[in-house]
C-alpha cells in the first residue's frame, strides 16, 4: 500500500467562537496530554499572522511545537507566518503572498502521516478568511477533520458558540465537541450557566468548562492539560491512556 492510499490517523480541528478565546491554549493542552500518555501527537497551524520575524514561528506555533515536542523547525509546524496581526488573506494580500490550495492541503496531509493523532488550528471563527474566497470552515472541510470549538467564558458565549454550531452544521462539518476555557473564579451568573444553556440548544457534544489558569503559557498549558485529564477528554476521541 502505497503512502498516498494509507488511512489518515485521527485528528481535531481547533477552531474558535473568535479571536482570543483560548483555543491555542487547549490545543497545545490536548497535544501535551496526548503526548503524556505515549501518543506520537503532531500540531500545524497552517497560517499563523501577527509574527514579528516570519522566517521562525510565531508565539503560537512555538507554543504548540513546545505541548507535541516536535522541535521548531518552521516548515514542520506551519505553512505561512504572516507579520501583520489580522485576517490571514489581508495580511497574505498586504505582504503580496499568493497561496496554492492545494498545496497546502497537501502541505497539511503528508505533515498528518506522520503521526498517530493530528491537530490542526485555525485562525479565529469558522468564517475568518484564510486565502482569497475561502475561510477557515473550507479548510476545516478539505481536510475532513472533525472541530472541537473553544468558547470564552463572558456574556454572549452562548449567541456564539451557537452561531458556531449553526454555521458548522449548514457546511456538513462534524463537531467532536464544544469547550468554554476560562472561567473564573468571581464569574457571574451568565458565565457560570453559559454551558448549561448551550448544552440545552444543541445536541453537539459538551467536553465541559476549563477554569482560567495563571502564569507562563508553557505552565497554563500543563495545567490545562491537567484538567482535561481529570475530563476524560481523550476517551471522547478515543485515545484513551
Amino acid at each position: 500500500m502505497s503512502v498516498a492510499e494509507m488511512p489518515a490517523p485521527p485528528g481535531l480541528f481547533v477552531t474558535g467562537t473568535d479571536t482570543g478565546v483560548g483555543k491555542t491554549l487547549v490545543g497545545a493542552a490536548l497535544a501535551y496530554l496526548l503526548r503524556q500518555k505515549g501518543c506520537h501527537v503532531g500540531v500545524f497551524k497552517p497560517l499563523e499572522s501577527g509574527v514579528p520575524d516570519p522566517s521562525g514561528l510565531g508565539d503560537d506555533g512555538r507554543l504548540l511545537a513546545w505541548a507535541a515536542a516536535v522541535g521548531e523547525e518552521p516548515d514542520l509546524i506551519g505553512a505561512y507566518r504572516l507579520r501583520e496581526p489580522l485576517a490571514p488573506s489581508l495580511a497574505l494580500r498586504r505582504e503580496g503572498i499568493r497561496v496554492d490550495w492545494r498545496d497546502l492541503l497537501r502541505a497539511i496531509r503528508q505533515n498528518r502521516m506522520k503521526y498517530d493523532f493530528h491537530l490542526v488550528e485555525g485562525a479565529g471563527g469558522l468564517l475568518v478568511p484564510l486565502v482569497e474566497r475561502r475561510l477557515v470552515a473550507d479548510l476545516a472541510a478539505d481536510l475532513g477533520l472533525p472541530l472541537l470549538i473553544v468558547a470564552r467564558p463572558g456574556l454572549g458565549t452562548v449567541n456564539h458558540t451557537l452561531l458556531t454550531l449553526e454555521v458548522a452544521k449548514a457546511r456538513g462539518l462534524r463537531v467532536a465537541g464544544w469547550i468554554i476555557s476560562g472561567l473564573t473564579a468571581g464569574a457571574g451568573v451568565a458565565e457560570r450557566h453559559a454551558a448549561e444553556e448551550i448544552a440545552r440548544l444543541t445536541d453537539a457534544p459538551c467536553w465541559g468548562v476549563l477554569p482560567r489558569v495563571d502564569g507562563t503559557s508553557q505552565e497554563k498549558v500543563v495545567e490545562l492539560a491537567a484538567h482535561l485529564d481529570r475530563m476524560e477528554i481523550l476517551g471522547k476521541i478515543g485515545c484513551g491512556g
